[in-house]
């Protein structure tokens, strides 16, 4: 693509597109390095790994591409409040009984991963590091710096992008609502941001002095081109890559978003405890609709984990989070390799519409 940013040029992409990190499996080795490999910038979403996985997932992509990629964790947390929950166990106990599991425990909360992830990340080879839902310590900041790794935020908000800009970091990702999977907001008890991405990443671009990067209902070149012309320098794609061969998404999901329609998401809290875009299924629509039903995240993420694990294997929908965004009537099944340069071609094409 003749097309290139400082972004890029900084990345070494020759493709605007970052592949989004579909953490929970959703991105694999062999996605995340085609689209390293076809110009873009691949992503590992590690947030729900071990330590020891993301040395596996980063050695597999190491060994399909010698291009940069990312790796993504999300930022610390404070512990989940305690919470009474045999309301939320006798919720799930009816979904783990249908699906043949054994009855549902209250989860313990544990300590926040973010400790014992970041020196994975940090040895994994990846030349850029992102995250969500707030800011990174200091002493993390340092040591990415150290390693000499780009290091890019998200906001869902001018002022969470203006946080972040404080913190030091090199690029912010802009999340528009559109975006499918878990807002990025900071704040995880309250309602979270719902800016679209038209409105917010102009607003993001004239408000901070690093590169901005347009996340959120993006799903072919048009949304690209329309995204670089607001302002952002590359944009991010998660939905788009979800229904490729390479991607790891259950094929129960992949037929789901296929055949949804634009309004067929919502924002919910019932797999994770979070606010976060999927499309609407029985288990999303009931659990909201009964009291007590959802714990705090991750406790919640941690309760619905057998259930979706189970789900997947069996191809049952209606258990699964069907994370997706608004762009889904644009989902196409493709390689990761002819996406991308789908991609490219349709956003050459866009642009010299008005030129």
């Amino acid at each position: 693509m003749a097309l290139t940013t400082a972004l890029m040029q900084r990345l070494g992409m020759t493709s605007p597109v970052m592949q989004a990190p579909l953490g929970g499996g959703g991105d694999t080795p062999a996605m995340t390095a085609a689209v390293s490999g076809a110009g873009g910038l691949g992503f590992v979403g590690a947030a729900y790994m071990t330590p020891d996985a993301i040395g596996t997932a980063a050695d597999a992509v190491r060994s399909r591409t010698n291009c940069a990629f990312g790796i993504n964790i999300f930022a610390p947390q404070r512990p989940a409040p305690d919470a009474d929950g045999a309301a939320a166990l006798r919720s799930a106990a009816t979904y783990f009984h249908e699906l043949g599991l054994d009855a549902p425990e209250m989860p313990a909360g544990g300590e926040d991963p973010f400790a014992g992830l970041l020196p994975a990340a940090l040895d994994s080879g990846a030349q850029v590091f992102s995250f969500t839902f707030g800011t990174l310590p200091d002493a993390a900041m340092r040591a990415l710096k150290q390693r000499d790794i780009f290091i890019i935020g998200t906001a869902t908000t001018v002022e969470e992008a203006l946080a972040l800009q404080v913190s030091g970091v090199d690029a912010i990702t802009a999340q528009g609502a559109e975006a499918g999977g878990h807002r990025g907001s900071f704040d995880a008890d309250g309602p979270g941001a719902l800016v679209g991405t038209m409105a917010l990443v102009p607003q993001i671009v004239d408000a901070v002095q690093v590169p901005v990067i347009a996340s959120g209902g993006i799903m072919d070149g048009r949304g690209i081109a329309a995204a670089l012309m607001l302002g952002a320098e590359a944009v991010q794609m998660g939905t788009a890559f979800l229904t490729t061969v390479e991607g790891g998404a259950p094929e129960a999901q992949k037929q789901a978003i296929m055949a949804s329609g634009d309004n067929d998401t919502r924002i919910t809290r019932a797999f994770s405890g979070r606010p976060a875009r999927g499309i609407a299924n029985r288990f999303m629509r009931e659990t909201e609709a009964t009291p007590g039903a959802i714990l705090p995240f991750p406790l919640q993420n941690h309760l619905t984990r057998p259930m979706r694990g189970a789900a997947g294997k069996a191809g049952k929908a209606e258990y699964l989070s069907l994370w997706a965004g608004q762009g889904t009537r644009l989902s196409r099944r493709l390689t990761t390799a002819e996406l991308m340069q789908a991609l490219d071609r349709e956003t050459e094409a866009a642009l010299r519409r008005f030129s």
